[in-house]
């Protein structure tokens, strides 16, 4: 029996589509980046926390961590956690001074949070991930719901440009985040569930049910599933793509 799951994800892979579709099922938690690095400050103010400077760091980090597995819960009896593989480390760092001599960031994360099931979520088309980033990341938007409605904007609109360097570095970059991973998996004794981005986007109905299943939870009827997010590509990623993939060959011996 799980008491909780960790998504362990990479930008653009499909986490805020999975996270809502889990806490829509009434019996998964309310997963989000309760540990990532930008949103620390945005959400101990959500949770009216004292400030850090009123206690010591550990009593506050202490407070921080029942807060957001209360919240995590979302009134249910498993806590689900959203976690990039930029703030593992950090996450790992906040928990062994909770919870000092512990043996390995397993062993610490199940101390908090429980008996665990992990889930990898990644993108095969790492290409496609790294054009959705950097477009995000240049014109402010983050999602979409169905119906065109912006979700998530988090910086003024802007029309995005096509940088060859910048895709082939964010290509890199997610690459080895992905490896990453994998490697934290062996070395942490974890056999995770794979869930993929194209899996998830084309049946969420499916994916949703294949982690209810793995939790020991009811799942929602395919038919009540109602995805929350829509996808961004469109012309635009696709041109991208295709630039870069004849730039790449004109010079592919091109310095990291």
């Amino acid at each position: 029996m799980f008491n909780a799951y960790i998504i362990c994800g990479t930008p653009r892979t499909g986490s805020t589509l999975l996270c809502d579709l889990l806490a829509s099922t009434k019996r998964a938690g309310n997963p989000d980046s309760f540990y990532g690095r930008k949103f620390l400050a945005w959400w101990a103010g959500q949770w009216n926390l004292p400030s850090p400077e009123t206690m010591s760091e550990r009593d506050y980090n202490i407070e921080y961590l029942k807060t957001a597995i209360k919240v995590g819960k979302g009134g249910t009896d498993i806590f689900g956690l959203r976690l990039m593989r930029e703030n593992l480390g950090e996450l790992s760092d906040t928990l062994d001074q909770i919870y000092p001599g512990l043996p390995s960031d397993r062993a610490r994360l199940e101390k908090a949070f429980g008996n665990i099931l992990y889930l990898h979520l990644s993108r095969e088309d790492k290409l496609a991930q790294a054009v959705s980033l950097i477009k995000a990341e240049q014109t402010g938007l983050w999602h979409v719901a169905p119906d065109g409605t912006e979700i998530e904007r988090l910086a003024p609109p802007k029309d995005p440009e096509y940088d060859f360097e910048r895709i082939r570095r964010k290509l890199a970059e997610l690459e080895s985040y992905d490896t990453a991973w994998n490697s934290w998996f062996a070395e942490q004794q974890i056999i995770p569930l794979r869930i993929g981005y194209e899996t998830l986007s084309a049946d969420p109905a499916a994916t949703l049910t294949r982690i209810c299943a793995a939790l020991d939870i009811p799942a929602p009827k395919p038919e009540e599933v109602k995805p929350g997010v829509a996808k961004l590509s469109d012309a635009i990623s696709l041109d991208w793509m295709r630039r870069f993939k004849t730039d790449l060959e004109r010079c592919p011996a091109l310095p990291s």
